[in-house]
């Protein structure tokens, strides 16, 4: 298929950002979502605010790896997702990071949800909703379950994969869902241990490599970086924007080489109510010989290379003693 043609089939399945908006959480409530006129806000920043830090103690998807067989498969759907798949019809996958608790399945937003819907319940929600406070059995949860925007293709035929995919998740005080993220910001050098995620779809196993984590606004009218919108990155000019926008508020360079063609993995979660900012980590998937939980083997960037030689020559001048 051509590039045309391909870019246009997958724009046909991407649903249009319309007045994607949302109730906030109440306080010391839950958050209700109701449908909300069409025509007010042309994004979902309304449904970002409401991903927010929380105290929880409860662990929804505990033992989930002990209960459900995985071996990844080229041929078809795995074992994994056919078992998970009898939970819950929306199940898009699996993403875990070495050195951290995030290990879960995650499901793709079913998108708009009328009322007394007989899989979802009496209430309607607005895309990107549901999930905020409903766990992979659909019962209400504080913790909410990890969702995939409903407007990314992450199935079995990887030409019609978004360039970007998406993942929602609350920043549980107990370091549950996405909460245990920030421990990027927290020590810088936890990127040198752990800088590789694990992302599995309903069919096949894709590795990762973080190239920034990053605090950013999660209101429409604070900034131009609308990454909740920006799923499709078909052409360079906008798959440069938006690792541009990245890299101007990253916290550390961390000399991943980032190119458009690549595909991406961003994962959203709470930093701060006050202004209604995100804490963002954004990652590439591996290219042909790159090897996962090897550095060594990641393409970095010249402008890193020649940086980390000047600290090299820098560290071995002030490690030479005086001469006599």
């Amino acid at each position: 298929m051509e590039a045309d043609e391909l870019s246009m089939s997958k724009k046909s399945k991407t649903i249009a950002a319309c007045a994607v908006c949302a109730a906030a959480l109440g306080l010391g409530g839950l958050a209700v979502f109701l449908k909300k006129d069409r025509e007010v806000v042309p994004t979902n920043s309304l449904v970002i605010e409401a991903t927010t830090e929380a105290a929880s103690d409860n662990k929804s998807v505990d033992g989930w790896m002990d209960k459900v067989s995985y071996s990844p498969s080229d041929n078809g759907m795995t074992e994994r997702a056919k078992s998970l798949l009898r939970i819950n019809k929306d199940i898009a996958g699996w993403i875990k990071i070495d050195g951290l608790q995030l290990d879960y399945p995650f499901v793709k937003d079913p998108g708009e949800i009328a009322a007394n819907d007989p899989y979802y319940g009496p209430d309607e929600y607005v895309p990107d909703a549901y999930y905020l406070n409903h766990d992979l059995n659909r019962n209400i949860q504080e913790e909410g379950t990890l969702y995939l925007d409903y407007r990314d293709e992450f199935g079995s035929d990887e030409s019609q994969h978004s360039e970007n995919q998406v993942i929602y998740g609350h920043a549980m005080w107990n370091g549950n869902m996405m909460g245990c993220l920030r421990r990027y910001r927290q020590d810088f050098g936890f990127y040198e241990q752990s800088p590789f995620i694990q992302l599995s779809s309903n069919y096949k196993d894709y590795d990762y490599v973080i190239f920034a984590f990053l605090v950013t606004s999660g209101s429409y009218n604070a900034t131009d970086f609308h990454y909740w919108n920006m799923e499709e990155l078909d052409t360079e000019e906008d798959f440069n924007f938006y690792i541009d926008c990245c890299k101007r508020n990253w916290m550390m360079d961390t000399g991943v080489d980032v190119k458009y063609g690549d595909k991406l993995l961003t994962l959203s979660t709470c930093y701060a109510d006050e202004d209604n900012s995100r804490f963002l980590v954004v990652a590439r998937k591996l290219r042909d010989g790159e090897v996962a939980g090897d550095m060594t083997t990641i393409q970095r960037t010249e402008e890193w290379k020649k940086a980390q030689k000047e600290k090299e020559k820098n560290d071995a001048e002030h490690d030479t003693p005086p001469q006599d």
